[in-house]
């Protein structure tokens, strides 16, 4: 079997990033792990995320890997670098939000950026935010909305919306979190017909550039996906197939 490519995420959310690969890479065999026992890592610390995101690395060299994908945007924040020098050997892919996207097509726009506090705080955002600032734009903290996100708790979730998101008129959002995807509709439902942008094409695009570059890419047919959930948690497993879907 063709070696696999690694995602990893504090949960399930990264599975908004492996659609994306999935369309550009339908053939390769991967891995998905759901760090759900330590979730979430929007609240966490660099040093706890680092112990978290090397015991993962540590388990996809076990198994092979070709590849790395951090479908998370904290863990790219915080601690992607931290791993590309301790395994320079590794092709580890990050994410981050799309903000880029907003100069390149919706430049001077109402732009409301969403991320987890350790998201929107990391200097690697910062540096991002302030070389293509709009001047037009909101950075949102939303602490705990991946956990709802991860919990399934709808309820929740719009409550907790109504309650952070700006009264006035939004026009571009920038998702910075891989699960706040999946909340989509429930975000216009409160700011409207706004235009979403989120970085899981990008990585996509990246990951296939790379394995291209490296004589990578599998010559299979077909490909094949394992799920992997830290808290073994059965019910994390089949909402991912569900959402996969």
């Amino acid at each position: 079997m063709d070696r696999p490519i690694g995602i990893l995420d504090s949960g399930i959310g990264g599975v908004t990033v492996l659609k994306e690969i999935l369309k550009l890479l339908p053939h390769e065999n991967y891995i998905y792990y759901s760090d759900s026992l330590h979730n979430p890592y929007g609240s966490k610390t660099k040093e706890e995320l680092f112990e978290y995101v090397d015991h993962i690395l540590q388990f996809f060299l076990e198994k092979d890997c070709k590849a790395v994908v951090f479908a998370c945007n904290t863990a790219t924040a915080l601690v992607i670098q931290d791993m590309r020098l301790k395994y320079p050997q590794v092709i580890i892919v990050g994410i981050e939000p799309a903000y880029k996207m907003v100069h390149d097509y919706a430049n001077y726009k109402k732009t409301l950026v969403m991320a987890t506090p350790a998201t929107i705080h990391s200097e690697k955002f910062l540096n991002l935010f302030h070389q293509y600032d709009n001047g037009n734009t909101i950075l949102l903290s939303c602490p705990n909305l991946a956990s709802y996100i991860e919990q399934g708790n709808n309820l929740e979730i719009e409550k907790y919306l109504e309650e952070i998101l700006p009264k006035e008129k939004i026009e571009v959002v920038v998702l910075g979190c891989t699960h706040y995807p999946l909340i989509t509709k429930q975000i216009q439902k409160i700011l409207g017909n706004v235009i979403f942008y989120d970085g899981g094409k990008g990585v996509a695009l990246r990951l296939k550039n790379l394995l291209q570059e490296n004589n990578l890419l599998t010559n299979s047919t077909f490909g094949t996906l394992f799920f992997y959930d830290s808290s073994f948690n059965s019910e994390k497993e089949k909402r991912f197939y569900e959402l996969l879907k």
